[in-house]
Order: structure tokens, then C-alpha cells, then sequence
């Protein structure tokens, strides 16, 4: 018996040796986490019980469990490069069938989908309608990076902001847009039309006479030209919009300045563009624009990803314009380390793992996610090398006893 029992203490070392040897092999593996052998003493037990004097019979190897502590976080500056802060692991789909990873060094197929090295592709809640904060979270789907150029927006609204000097000189002519003296100011901004296609809008301002009324501080003509063309009236004459102000120097005649439709003549929508007047002044004796914005945009093409800290995945193009695809979806189990191990940096579910708990990063006791960065093994070096000594004096130890128990039945043999 004393063979077998060292026999077994020999394979509990070479068990513990190859767990330690397979913690350091992966001590650089995104994702990986540790492994500890768990023993468990043998007795044989009869019908009878345990007799008081009985002996052990060895060891067994009574489990190989994984170790789910928090990894460093390496800072990459890729922004598809994924940590969980906390627990958690990203939801893959590996053609059809759900795998779990810590594992977050994505990047994209030819296909636009967003995938590991094994071509699992990242799972993510989809956008619910046109809301760029709202996910159905009752579901989930392959994250797409999308290769073709976003829609553009037709301009419907410019906000102004501008100064116009009080004592200006009323023009002795009418407004005609190739006679400068005809009109005192004028400021343009480029506007979009449906196809995307831009346009150079021009406001030309003109001083009118103030008339008798007390409460008035000043009035002024507003016409507006695109790319050059003046847009009429019914009469075909350049439409006038009057702008009034108050002693205050406010605009005193409401704020929405409207001049017609205007077409582009390239296929796209008339154009009907509305100016806020509302921050317009009558201040002073210079002319000053402070701002002119509109809310029209050109189509785009992806420029990049950003992904914040709740898993919302930003699409970023080259129109100035952002646009959410999903919030990465993350999943989490009662006893983790009842997963299934698969090898490629990915885990199975299985029974002992219990149901799965799918959620969103922060929520319900998940972790956050850390875009840029990537977690590292969680295996510590300097402790698997203390085991490796340890594993070693285990089979020498139970290699001695072998020799010693040869020692002792040559002894018994060699009696006469």
C-alpha cells in the first residue's frame, strides 16, 4: 500500500506541477484567469465503518478551479480594445451558439462586424428606433461598424446672432444685390440641401426709416439670396422681411424670419430655411456677427469609435454628426467557476455555472467597461513560482518514500 499511496502523492505533484505550468505559460494571455488544483485525501471505507487505526490511502485530485479576481488594466489607446472593471464577460456569438469572454481585443472583418481573433463577434443591445440613448435590452445582436456614408440633412434653420449698428444711414436706392450702396451689411453661411449638396446663403441688411412711433428704436429690410439668386416675391421683386427694434435695442417684431422655398435645381428638396432672429441686436455703432448656426449637415463617412464607460457604442463620421449602434451587452453567472473552459480565451455555459444574468455594464452588480484598454492575466508570477517549488518538494518527497518502501521490501526479501 505504501506504493500506491506515494503513487497518488506523485500524480497529486505532477497535477499540481502541470496547473502551475499552465498558469505561467498564460501569464500574458488577454483575459486569461489563473487555475488552482484542489486536493482531497483518500480512505477506503467499509461497511463497518473507520477503524480508529485505519491509514489513508493517498491523495486525489479533487478539482481544478478558476480564479476570477480582477486583472490589470493595460492602456492600449485602441479604441475597440475592451476591459471589464468588475465583474462580468463580454456576450459572443460563435455561429449561433453564445460563448463568454474577458478577453476584449476586437477588431473589425471585412465584413464590418466587429470580432475577436477567433471570429467570434461581439454582441451588443440594439438602438431602439431613431433614439440615440433608448437599447432594447430584450435582445441582442453582432455589433456592425456600418461602411457606408451617412445620410445628409437639409438645412431648415439658421440661429443668428449679430449686432447692427444704430445710427446707421438709410440707402438712397433700392436693394439690388450687385449695388453695395443699396444695402448696408451683409454675412452668409453655408447651408445644405437634401442630397447634401451645399450652398452659399446670403442675408443682406438694409437701414428703413424708423417712423414716428416712440416705441420704435429702428428698422431694417432683411433679404436673403442663395448662391447669388435673391429670392422674389409674388411679384418677382427681391422679398424684403422688416426686422424692428426697440429703445432697448432688442428685436422687437418677433424672431422667425422666413423667405420662401429656394430650389437647387440638383434633384434635392426645395429648400426652406428659417433665420432666428431672436438674439439679433441694435446696439451701438458697429456691425458684428457673433455667430451663425444652421442644422442642416453634408453626407459622411466613419472617422471612428468612440465607447463609453456604460458599453454605448459612438460611430463618429466625418460630418461632425455621431450616431450610437448598440450598448454592449455583458452577461454574468451565480458560480462562475462552474463555466466551461474552451480554449481560444472564451467560456462555455454549463449547469454547474448556473442561469445567466444578461445586463448592462454598472447595472446589477456588473462592471464598468474601459474602452482604450485591455485586461491582463491575472496570474502573479512570483506566487506560481512558490508553488513550483512547493509542487517540486511534494514529488520528491513522494518519490522518496517509493525508494524508501523498495528499501524496506528488499529487506524482507533478503531475510533467510
Amino acid at each position: 500500500m505504501s506504493f500506491r499511496t506515494a503513487l497518488s502523492g506523485l500524480n497529486a505533484a505532477s497535477a499540481d506541477l502541470r496547473t502551475t505550468g499552465n498558469n505561467i505559460a498564460n501569464s500574458g494571455t488577454v483575459g486569461f484567469k489563473e487555475s488552482r488544483a484542489e486536493f482531497a485525501d483518500v480512505f477506503a471505507v467499509s461497511q463497518g465503518g473507520v477503524s480508529k487505526t485505519a491509514i489513508g490511502s493517498g491523495v486525489r485530485l479533487s478539482a481544478v478551479n478558476q480564479q476570477f479576481t480582477q486583472g490589470n488594466i493595460d492602456f492600449t489607446g485602441k479604441n475597440l480594445d475592451m476591459a471589464i472593471s468588475g465583474d462580468g464577460f463580454f456576450i459572443l456569438n460563435d455561429g449561433g451558439a453564445p460563448v463568454y469572454s474577458r478577453a476584449g481585443n476586437f477588431e473589425v472583418d471585412r465584413n464590418g462586424t466587429v470580432v475577436n481573433n477567433q471570429g467570434h463577434s461581439l454582441q451588443v443591445y440594439p438602438r431602439q428606433g431613431e433614439s440615440r440613448d433608448s437599447f432594447d435590452l430584450s435582445t441582442t445582436q453582432d455589433l456592425r461598424l456600418g461602411t457606408s456614408e451617412a445620410p445628409p440633412r437639409a438645412t431648415e434653420r439658421v440661429e443668428t446672432r449679430f449686432n447692427l449698428p444704430s445710427g446707421a444711414e438709410v440707402p438712397d436706392s433700392d436693394f439690388a444685390i450687385d449695388d453695395p450702396a443699396s444695402f448696408n451689411h451683409s454675412t452668409t453661411v453655408t447651408v445644405y440641401d437634401s442630397l447634401g449638396q451645399s450652398h452659399d446663403a446670403t442675408l443682406y441688411l438694409q437701414a428703413a426709416e424708423r417712423g414716428d412711433d416712440p416705441e420704435i428704436g429702428g428698422r431694417w429690410n432683411a433679404y436673403l439670396a442663395i448662391n447669388g439668386e435673391v429670392l422674389p416675391d409674388d411679384d418677382g421683386d427681391p422679398l424684403a422681411q422688416e426686422l424692428v427694434f426697440g429703445r432697448d435695442g432688442k428685436i422687437a417684431n418677433g424672431s422667425e424670419l422666413s423667405f420662401g422655398s429656394f430650389d437647387p435645381a440638383n434633384g434635392a428638396d426645395e429648400l426652406d430655411i428659417s433665420f432666428d432672429m431672436d438674439e439679433a441686436t441694435q446696439y451701438g455703432g458697429s456691425f458684428s456677427v457673433t455667430s451663425l448656426s444652421q442644422d442642416g449637415f453634408s453626407t459622411g463617412s466613419l472617422s471612428g469609435v468612440d465607447i463609453d464607460s456604460s458599453g454605448v457604442v459612438f460611430a463618429r463620421f466625418t460630418n461632425g454628426q455621431a450616431q450610437s449602434l448598440g450598448k454592449v451587452a455583458l452577461a454574468n453567472f451565480a458560480n462562475p467557476q462552474g463555466l466551461q473552459q474552451l480554449g481560444d480565451n472564451v467560456w462555455g455555459e454549463t449547469f454547474a455555472a448556473g442561469e445567466r444574468l444578461r445586463g448592462e455594464a454598472g447595472e446589477g452588480g456588473l462592471g464598468m467597461i474601459q474602452s482604450g484598454g485591455l485586461e491582463g492575466s491575472n496570474v502573479d508570477i512570483a506566487q506560481q513560482l512558490v508553488n513550483l517549488i512547493t509542487a517540486q518538494r511534494n514529488f520528491q518527497a513522494n518519490a522518496q518514500v517509493i525508494s524508501t518502501a523498495d528499501t524496506i521490501t528488499q529487506t524482507i526479501i533478503n531475510i533467510r
